[in-house]
């Protein structure tokens, strides 16, 4: 039987069970740089293609090796990249070579066969794609006198029974996915650990269209409707349905199914097909109480692979996920549900046991809500010219990780000019506080910025990137576990935050609240994180103006996760009054900077991570690296500046409320009120809140860096400073594209992160008896390799096999022995195989280290 990657569903809940029974993580020890992958291999197509993406082969024994240079940034002298909406047009141009990528998640059948049957083209894969029917909560009566029957749960919740997923999965994406229920995806970790919750929510709200019109005509009698002659009045309108719908892909499909049966049960709906950039400005910026929508067929990437994905409940459930923009602020979760999907966002347990327990709480409770509801997780594909070497992340694709443009180039090549076609792209305004949430916004932000830690594109683990090493501290007891060596990991009964940490911030003095002075009993904390970062950090990081890296920039990220949410504070914003005191609640429990120079920054919290690896995080080092973006702590304050006084908000929400600009650091009436304040800057040498800035930055400093933004601004045109291997050298939101270049004074060597071009997925193969006697034992040889290489034990969490009898049913679940690399051996004893008779089935799960994606593999045999 043939090797599958995306296979049967079931199995990969089984061996997700697996990585559960073993943990959060295997404790290896194992150093991060063990987990560099290198080449591509090939693999069978599944023999039910409908339901998997065939791994293409991208392995070639003539194809140059990895270049040694001394060559800084970015492989790629520039990058264009441009709007192409279309995913066949975007194929066409990748044939004739007109671009180099298209830097998207596709699912569309027809379009993948058209690149598998081009031998210059090839593609990437990833599971990280999910979509949704987003519903507008509010009301039920709009501010124009609307209607909105979606503002009860009852009504939304009836929706998932009457909408068939099985259907749209096969018919708009030729079944390349796996039909969705919630907010977890379907093949990793989390899923499987309330897999028996899942299949008793997916029974209860399958596809079942009279129960769906039965609970929707109680819910629509109940808030006042009237049904006449099939059609659904309120106060003697015809209730009318604006439904939003992309256009890009098969969301007009399923979109125009959904409407259809609306209006078969006796809505008017009116289809408003929108692309991208005009759907933004409807969902994003307008008050859902205006009634501008009722439906919206949303999408989502996730960007990376996540190990935990507790806190999803609380993102797309909740005004705590998103505050600040429209959709979120007019959620109205029940307090029960609010209160659980907040305490598993912050890890508020003390056993892995009751976390599966409270996740299985938030299941129901989730499809009671149903602000959205959820369509199918698909498997997705990222075409690309076959000389084309890229990251792409098992779960956010090319779009969606933050090494595009660390990785991007041609094979033995290094420079060159790369065209990278987006489907949208500049849909809303660009700022690092609440600016565009849009994955391909967020794509062409990251792939201009730098981390303290990157994500594995093929594990989710934190991997270091301007940190040398880290210290995680949890208390006794917590399920945490370790994988690499750069971060050490140890336990205590006790962890005492220290007097001097940082715990508030008084908005009126400008200066930080200590523990000390808050808390002077004392304070402690479940966990504690140390960064240590690079010795030469302030030397060799850079910002894209020229101005060095210091200690300003992590300051400033300090005090800007209170100051907003601080009535007495110039840019009060009451939309993060909400978050930020969940955070303090919840979370947070001191910043403390144990060192200057070199710099080393402890975090305290009452959260934490399953992995050791996961709990030092870009937030928890200090590192600017804000909700939408990068800033120092210099381009930030012309924002600040001008929201202070009213010209401009962070926020869609404060924006709307005052009637002045969304702020946009890249175009639009913005810009020129940015410069306003960068002169303010220039004239006086502004420190933002200068009482504790102050003692971190000179005014001679401040004076350098504005000077440096200034030549930044007239070269360029726009304020986006990032410090990452590639800057902006022009955005053009008219035409719709953006061109990079590569930024030689970036620190790091192209090549540093070059072993990350694909995946290093399993390759399994089982060699034993086809006939066996009953109560004869047989043994079966395991074989693992990538690329023709034996696959490292150290580089495999687990070997697991199950048996299954000629009825189907699973008698044996157990462990294969390992042999040597790449060798194991799995040993049926004559008692074992007395269990099966006729047609029996070996299925091989093998759960690597270095990807989160088990590679499975089935062999049969007779036993007479």
């Amino acid at each position: 039987m043939s090797k599958k990657i995306f296979g049967v569903l079931a199995l990969l809940l089984v061996a997700s069970l697996l990585l559960v029974v073993c943990g959060p993580s295997a404790n290896t020890n194992q150093s991060a740089s063990d987990s560099l992958a290198s080449d591509n291999a090939g693999d069978d197509a599944d023999e039910d293609p409908g339901n998997d993406i065939e791994e293409t082969d991208d392995s070639d024994d003539t194809s140059p090796p990895d270049i040694e240079s001394p060559r800084h940034g970015s492989w790629a002298d520039t990058v264009i990249l441009i709007e192409e909406p279309s995913a066949e047009a975007a194929v066409s141009r990748l044939a004739d070579g007109s671009i180099d990528l298209y830097s998207a998640s596709i699912s569309d059948l027809s379009v993948l066969q058209a690149v598998e049957v081009d031998p210059n083209l090839t593609y990437s894969q990833s599971v990280g794609s999910h979509n949704e029917l987003l519903f507008n909560p509010s009301g039920p009566v709009f501010n124009n006198g609307g209607f909105n029957p979606f503002a009860s749960p009852g009504m939304r919740e009836a929706m998932n029974m009457l909408v068939n997923r099985d259907y749209i999965l096969q018919k708009f994406l030729g079944g390349l996915g796996y039909t969705k229920y919630l907010p977890i995806t379907s093949v990793f970790p989390d899923y499987a650990r309330i897999a028996d919750v899942a299949n008793l929510i997916e029974a209860q709200y399958t596809y079942a269209p009279e129960k769906a019109k039965a609970q929707m005509t109680e819910v629509l009698f109940e808030m006042g409707a009237e049904k006449n002659e099939g059609i659904w009045y309120y106060k003697g309108e015809q209730i009318k349905l604006t439904m939003v719908i992309r256009t890009e892909d098969e969301r007009r499909g399923y979109g125009d199914y959904i409407a259809d049966l609306l209006n078969d049960f006796g809505f008017y709906v009116d289809r408003q097909y929108k692309n991208s950039a005009i759907a933004s400005r409807i969902i994003s910026q307008s008050d859902p109480a205006d009634g501008l929508w009722h439906m919206y067929t949303g999408g989502w990437t996730a960007t990376a692979i996540n190990r935990d994905a507790a806190s999803n409940f609380e993102f797309f459930y909740t005004p705590l996920g998103l505050p600040g923009y429209p959709p979120w602020d007019s959620m109205t979760p029940s307090e029960e549900f609010q209160e659980l999907a907040t305490a598993l966002s912050n890890n508020q347990f003390t056993s892995m046991e009751e976390r599966s327990a409270m996740l299985a709480e938030a299941a129901p409770l989730a499809m009671q809500d149903s602000v959205r509801i959820w369509l199918y997780d698909s498997t997705s594909f990222t075409p690309r010219r076959a000389d084309v070497e890229v990251t792409a992340d098992l779960a956010g694709a090319v779009a969606g990780t933050t090494l595009w443009t660390y990785t991007l180039k041609r094979a033995g090549e290094e420079g060159g000019t790369f065209t990278v076609g987006m489907p949208s792209m500049l849909q809303n305004p660009w700022n690092s506080i609440a600016g565009s949430i849009w994955i391909y916004d967020k794509s062409i932000i990251s792939g201009i910025s730098d981390w303290a830690v990157i994500p594995d594109p093929y594990t989710g683990l934190e991997l270091p990137q301007r940190l040398a090493s880290a210290e995680v501290t949890i208390k006794t007891g917590l399920p945490v576990g370790v994988t690499y060596d750069w971060v050490s990991l140890d336990f205590a009964d006790s962890i005492e935050v220290p007097a001097e940490a940082w715990v508030d911030w008084d908005a009126v003095s400008q200066t930080f609240i200590t523990v000390g002075e808050k808390f002077p009993e004392g304070l402690t904390a479940k966990s504690k994180v140390v960064c240590n970062y690079e010795d030469t950090l302030y030397e060799d990081s850079i910002w894209h103006d020229g101005s060095n890296f210091s200690i300003a920039d992590v300051v400033m990220y300090m005090i800007m996760h209170f100051d907003f949410a601080k009535e007495d504070s110039a840019i009060y914003d009451q939309v993060q009054v909400a978050s930020t005191e969940s955070w303090m609640e919840s979370d947070f429990r001191g910043w403390n900077i144990a060192s200057v120079e070199p710099l080393v920054v402890e975090y305290y919290s009452d959260s934490f991570a399953l992995d050791a690896e996961n709990n030092v995080t870009n937030a928890k080092c200090g590192w600017p690296e804000y909700d939408q973006g990068q800033s120092a702590w210099h381009s930030l304050s012309l924002g600040i500046m001008a929201e202070a006084a009213e010209q401009l908000a962070f926020t869609p929400a404060k924006s709307q409320r005052l009637d002045v600009e969304w702020t946009n650091y890249v175009g639009g009436p913005s810009l020129k009120i940015l410069a306003i304040y960068l002169d303010k800057g220039i004239s006086n040498s502004y420190i933002p809140y200068e009482p504790t800035l102050g003692m971190f930055v000179t005014t001679e400093e401040a004076a350098a860096r504005y000077a440096n933004l200034e030549r930044f601004y007239t070269d360029y045109g726009h304020f986006w400073v990032g410090n990452g291997p590639m800057f902006m050298e022009a955005v053009d939101r008219i035409e719709s594209t953006v061109i990079l270049q590569n930024f030689a004074d970036f620190p790091d060597l192209s090549s540093k992160w070059s072993g990350y071009s694909v995946p290093k997925l399993a390759e399994v193969q089982i060699d034993g008896p086809r006939i066996l006697a009953a109560g004869d034992p047989g043994v079966f040889d395991v074989f693992v390799t990538f690329d023709g290489a034996d696959y490292p034990l150290s580089e495999i969490e687990n070997v697991k096999y199950l048996l299954f009898d000629a009825t189907g049913a699973m008698v044996e679940l157990g462990s294969a022995e390992a042999v040597s690399d790449g060798h194991y051996q799995i040993v049926l004893s004559g008692n074992q195989t007395v269990l099966v008779s006729g047609a029996s089935r070996l299925e091989v799960i093998v759960v690597p280290i270095v990807v989160s994606i088990p590679t499975l593999e089935a062999f049969e045999f007779v036993v007479e």
